[in-house]
């Protein structure tokens, strides 16, 4: 049953039985039930029969920056931008995370498929202070993760869209704008999706 959407917009196909979303950008539709999620752009990073993790990649953690978070580490910030640091989802809102790109790894990297890498260790951070970490990358605290079918079951409903997964968008694309830019890249145009589902 594909959702509902106002005339001139194209259907969002749902997700069918037991396709996993590795490597794919979940957008939030309107309307999203949960406001935690409204208006989000999460980064799949894993997806399988016992869950799923993912991280946000379009809101900000409060007024948190960079240097701030190594200093906190007792991290030298060095070569390292103050960048701002993103919330990543509700869950484990005070552990850092680090998605990449593919071209540093270490043994507590775990390959995303098309959007990169995710290393949840400190050696990312001391990497990148020392000039020395992937090409690309963003800090998150936090992440969005779900039970065994519970993914499952909210694509089934009214909420998520499973987009490609476009490295540009999450790394290259201002923070406040990849929920927007996401669904574009899409050919969909966010202002005319309806905030409720129904047949079409």
């Amino acid at each position: 049953m594909p959702l509902s959407a106002r005339p001139g917009a194209s259907y969002i196909q749902p997700m069918t039985e037991a396709e996993y979303l590795n490597g794919r950008l979940l957008l939030a539709l309107p309307g999203m039930p949960d406001p935690r999620f409204a208006r989000s752009a999460i980064a799949m990073v894993a997806h399988d029969a016992n869950g799923a993790l993912g991280i946000g990649v379009g809101m900000l953690a409060g007024d948190i920056r960079l240097h701030r978070l190594l200093e906190d580490l007792e991290i030298e910030p060095g070569l390292a931008p103050d960048v701002p640091v993103l919330l990543g989802g509700p869950v484990e809102t005070q552990r850092g995370f680090v998605l990449h790109s593919a071209d540093w790894t270490s043994p507590a990297t775990i390959d995303a498929g098309p959007i990169g890498a995710l290393t949840t260790s400190i050696d990312v951070l001391r990497a990148i202070a020392e000039g020395q970490g992937p090409a690309k990358w963003l800090v998150a605290l936090g992440y969005a993760g779900w039970g065994a079918g519970q993914l499952d079951g909210e694509m089934a409903r009214h909420g998520w869209h499973a987009a490609t997964g476009r490295p540009e968008i999450i790394f290259d694309t201002p923070v406040e704008k990849r929920w927007e830019a996401a669904w574009r890249a899409e050919g969909i145009d966010p202002a005319l999706l309806s905030e409720t589902s129904g047949h079409a």
